[in-house]
This record gives C-alpha cells, structure tokens and sequence, in this order.
C-alpha cells in the first residue's frame, strides 16, 4: 500500500486550482481505503455486464456504488467544514463562508 507522502503526484499543484489541503494520515488512509472500495464496486459492475447479468442485479450495485460515493463525499465534506472552513473563519477569512454556500448549492444539484 502506498503511503501518502510516496505519492510522487501529492507533491504537484493541483490542476484545477491553486489551493492544496494537508491531510493527517488517518483521514487520507480513510478517504483512500473509500476510494479503492468504490473502484472494486465498479470493477464488479463491469464483470456483472461481461458475465450477462440480470438488469435488476446491476441495478442493484449501481445503487451501491452511488451510495458509497455518497458516503465518501459526506465524510469529505466533514473533514472540509472542520479543518479548512472553520481555520479560515478563525484567520478571519470569512469569504471561505460563501464558497462553502457556492459548494453546498452545487452538491445539492
């Protein structure tokens, strides 16, 4: 498995924006070990369509995956709101107030 500070793209910029965020090792192991779950759930759907599944069934773990990354996305967004938004707020940054507003409008699409 790799570590967080192995990854050699970790350390570049971010391409659709300037700003980066710091994990502490338990939360990036966290959000990782999501991820990978998320990607065996879509390997799994693929291997339900080449084995000629039932509809329903891959229905069924379409819904599982849309809810793991849900989950996934809960959880980010908690970790945002804790450490980013309120160190923001108590820097006396409060513009990361409406970006937060901008970011809930958008996820509640």
């Amino acid at each position: 498995m790799k570590e967080k500070n192995q990854n050699p793209e970790k350390n570049m910029d971010c391409e659709c924006c300037a700003k980066t965020k710091e994990r502490s090792e338990q939360e990036y192991r966290d959000l990782m070990n999501r991820l990978r779950r998320v990607e065996g759930q879509v390997r799994g759907l693929q291997g339900m369509l080449d084995r000629d599944a039932y509809c329903t069934d891959i229905l069924m773990q379409v819904a599982a995956v849309n809810a793991a990354l849900n989950s996934f996305s809960r959880v980010l967004l908690a970790n945002h709101i804790r450490t980013c938004v309120a160190d923001n707020i108590r820097s006396g940054n409060e513009e990361v107030i409406d970006e937060l507003v901008i970011l809930l409008q958008k996820l509640m699409r």
